[in-house]
């Protein structure tokens, strides 16, 4: 699918509970979350295979974790897109509650 011209929206979708990414009309991406009064937990991200291999899934986590942050709440990163991600972008070690797994 060529996306070159489309335009590309990121939206926190509250009722989904779910991050999304659109090129044009087309739904790319999404990451789900849980939240509670002072942490955003992420389970799962996933891109659509038709618009794989162009940073979308990226754009996404830089979106969704700023908005978590400019929120004042915490990242548990569940997801392993979401952890991978934050593992190669330290401007959000501050805000990161690892999960109680890891922490073990």
């Amino acid at each position: 699918m060529d996306t070159s011209n489309a335009q590309v929206r990121l939206l926190r979708n509250d009722a989904g509970h779910r991050y999304e990414i659109w090129v044009g009309d087309a739904l790319a991406g999404v990451a789900t979350y849980r939240e509670s009064h002072d942490r955003v937990t992420f389970l799962h991200t996933i891109v659509d295979e038709a618009f794989g291999g162009r940073g979308f899934g990226s754009r996404l986590a830089a979106f969704a974790l700023q908005d978590t942050v400019d929120r004042g709440k915490r990242i548990v990163p569940v997801c392993p897109f979401i952890a991978e991600y934050l593992q190669s972008h330290h401007e959000f070690d501050e805000h990161i509650d690892l999960p109680k797994a890891a922490q073990s």
